[in-house]
């Protein structure tokens, strides 16, 4: 191993390996560290090199080397007081990734010599491990600047926007028109085939699942699973390599230009809440070993981590250092990969102080002024698990949250025991739950990669997570789900077909809803995780998209196709504004009126009685703003949605229908395949089958 080698002095900003044509210059913060040293490597993984960082600046510890080239491939060792009680964990045994790095050698698979102290100790955490991790940690790669800028931020407006969350590697692991060798990579999800499908869907925006590189845990490994859904980051500049068909972070870019192309947005995941090293028995792979203390908010006894997330740790945004790489991070990605817009996990840990949520929190400040970021999307997962965690509403306006009450209410509404009160907020926007806001403010969701597919919420009533190893005490035991009679797969034709019309039921309540709409990949054809409702370790045809079957459910694929055209083409589907007429409105001015089977319009008696399982929604017509040429724009037509949750028929009377016209019945989700035609003159008797849902438009 070479000793001799000498650093210049370089430049503490900016953090990370960058080359600049004549060589590499190194930059990584610690403010409790005595030394760093960069390790250097051969293309075996063998270690060449070690040579400490010869200058330090605000805590920055930085140096120079000169005729570096990319390709190189380091990692750092950080020397210090490996003190556990008094929030120190410094063991330079332990190769570390720069939390900066662009590109990594490979995956971080699980080992325990990655533990910085000896298991076999009865001292446990307080121990020290002497044993050389390097042979089992992924290497930095030194990555060469990309030319020029890619296009960021489509500004498709929020109204418009329809998102469909996938999971990178699982949408394309078994898709028959990708090359075998690209399946679950950016190079398989750019496939024109893949990227047309999600086109002629309608989507406007992918939001894929965290696309960092993570670790899977010990538990997880013992059981011969892994990691999959991916919130477990160790790092928030690379990709996971196992996402990449070769070293290649281009790779990534080229997807974003491929969708950009074809009109769709792409929104990342984002996991800064906590990272993929755990709690005090977990690894040490980047954060712990280079500054415990500065990077993770510990306990009183300092040995421990405050861990509102449920994932052992907490990243520690007060300290400037921690959220400076959070806003770095978010400016990579948009300003180099051009990426459109973040989804953030649990986002209420992001913003707490002193324990508390706070609106005013620093990154909500820091995002608002950015000029980069100033176009992007921002969603937050507004809950966490800490005390006063769930905080739907209570974002900045800057924001949009995942709004569950949407999910719940929906669910319960089609299952049968929620109230057409619960349904009409709902449908309208959930003015209840963002009262000062806009409809926008929140993604409305029947389905998430969390909890069941839409097939298993109509197929199970209770979870079936035994593959998971945790002999099903894992996931939610509450799912608001309804099996129509049989728990599982079943061939009883009177049960299947309640169970497709009960999805049809659910997709159009998603998409003929105020707010923005999130599909599940897969949903619109029926994909299964044979009520599994938590996949995150099933990276196999559990987790994965099975596209055998589109084939088999390509009349459910049109339904969606059509809803969301709809949805384009009518305003008043997707309104910037809350209705006037909201139920939580009360006002006496009107474009919406919600009608009681009989045709008058609902009464307090109503709304508050439990057995009213139908409602009928009368909306006018509505203008828009043309993005154009920035003038109203008319739709003229008007129209009128009938719901039906409960067990028998209901007989709606049919309104007045504008200009003298008739009603056209476009929608049935009655019918095999959705579609509906006939047309209907106003105080027409309407005979609506129980659980159905049907739409008609006014003629113009």
């Amino acid at each position: 191993m070479t000793t001799g080698l000498r650093l210049k002095q370089g430049r503490p900003y900016p953090l990370g390996a960058h080359f600049d044509g004549e060589g590499v210059n190194f930059a990584i913060f610690s403010a409790h560290a005595e030394k760093v040293e960069l390790c250097l490597f051969d293309e075996a993984g063998h270690e060449r090199a070690r040579v400490a960082l010869p200058e330090k600046n605000e805590d920055v510890w930085f140096g120079y080397l000169p005729v570096a080239r990319p390709g190189l491939l380091y990692g750092y060792r950080v020397y210090g007081p490996y003190d556990p009680l008094g929030g120190h964990r410094f063991n330079p045994n332990k190769l570390l990734i720069d939390p900066y790095a662009r590109l990594l050698t490979g995956p971080i698979e699980y080992s325990p010599l990655q533990r910085g102290y000896r298991q076999d100790d009865p001292r446990v955490d307080l121990s020290f491990d002497t044993r050389d991790s390097a042979p089992v940690v992924p290497k930095c790669i030194v990555t060469a600047p990309l030319d020029g800028l890619i296009e960021t931020a489509m500004h498709t407006p929020r109204s418009h926007s329809v998102i469909y969350e996938l999971h990178l590697r699982g949408f394309t692991k078994q898709h028959p028109d990708v090359d075998p060798a690209l399946r679950g990579t950016c190079a398989g999800l750019s496939s024109p085939e893949v990227v047309r499908y999600i086109r002629d869907l309608g989507i406007t925006a992918v939001e894929l699942l965290p696309i960092h590189p993570f670790t899977t845990t010990s538990v997880l490994a013992a059981e011969g699973l892994s990691e999959y859904w991916g919130y477990n980051s160790v790092n928030f500049f690379a990709a996971e390599p196992r996402y990449l068909s070769k070293p290649d972070i281009s790779e990534f870019r080229r997807m974003v230009r491929a969708f950009h192309d074809s009109g769709i947005e792409v929104i990342l995941d984002v996991v800064f809440n906590h990272s993929g090293e755990g709690n005090e028995l977990g690894p040490t792979l980047s954060f712990r070993g280079i500054d415990n203390a500065s990077y993770y908010c510990l306990a009183e006894n300092k040995s421990r981590y405050r861990d509102v997330t449920g994932c052992g740790n907490t990243l520690n945004l007060d300290h400037p250092r921690v959220l400076q790489m959070v806003m770095d991070s978010l400016r990579y990605w948009v300003e180099v990969m051009g990426v459109d817009g973040f989804r953030f996990d649990l986002a209420v840990t992001l913003a707490r102080r002193e324990g508390e949520f706070d609106p005013t929190a620093a990154l909500f400040a820091c995002i608002a002024q950015d000029p980069v970021l100033v176009k992007t999307k921002m969603i937050a997962e507004p809950w966490d698990l800490g005390p006063g965690g769930y905080r739907l509403g209570g974002f900045p306006t800057r924001w949009v949250e995942w709004n569950d009450r949407f999910r719940n209410d929906i669910r319960r509404f089609w299952r049968g025991d929620a109230r057409v009160g619960d349904l009409a907020q709902r449908l309208a926007g959930s003015s209840d739950v963002f009262p000062e806001r806009l409809p926008t403010a929140g993604v409305n969701f029947i389905t998430a990669h969390d909890g069941f597919t839409l097939e298993d919420l109509v197929s199970y009533n209770f979870k079936h997570n035994d593959a998971n190893g945790e002999n099903n005490r894992d996931g939610t035991g509450e799912n608001f789900s309804w099996n129509c009679g049989i728990e599982g797969v079943t061939e009883d034709l009177a049960v299947l077909k309640l169970r497709e019309r009960q999805k049809r039921n659910l997709l159009a309540s998603l998409l003929l809803s105020q707010g923005i709409p999130m599909l599940v990949a897969g949903d619109e054809f029926g994909r299964t995780q044979k009520g599994n409702n938590n996949a995150y370790c099933q990276d196999n045809e559990i987790g994965w998209v099975d596209w055998n079957a589109l084939s088999k459910n390509r009349d459910l694929v049109a339904f969606v196709r059509k809803l969301i055209k709809l949805r384009a083409d009518h305003p008043v589907f997707r309104r910037s504004a809350f209705f006037l007429g909201d139920p939580a409105e009360g006002s006496y001015v009107k474009d919406i009126v919600w009608l009681a089977p009989d045709g008058e319009e609902m009464g307090e008696a109503d709304w508050q009685a439990m057995h009213m399982r139908a409602l009928g929604v009368r909306y006018a017509a509505t203008a828009e703003m043309d993005l154009e040429t920035y003038s109203r724009r008319l739709d003229p037509h008007s129209f009128l949605l009938l719901v039906n949750g409960g067990e028998e028929p209901v007989e709606f009377v049919l309104p007045d229908v504008p200009f003298d016209s008739r009603w056209h019945w476009i929608v049935d989700t009655g019918a095999p395949d959705g579609e509906a035609s006939g047309r209907f003159a106003a105080q027409t008797r309407f005979h609506l089958a129980a659980h159905s849902l049907a739409l008609f438009e006014g003629d113009v």
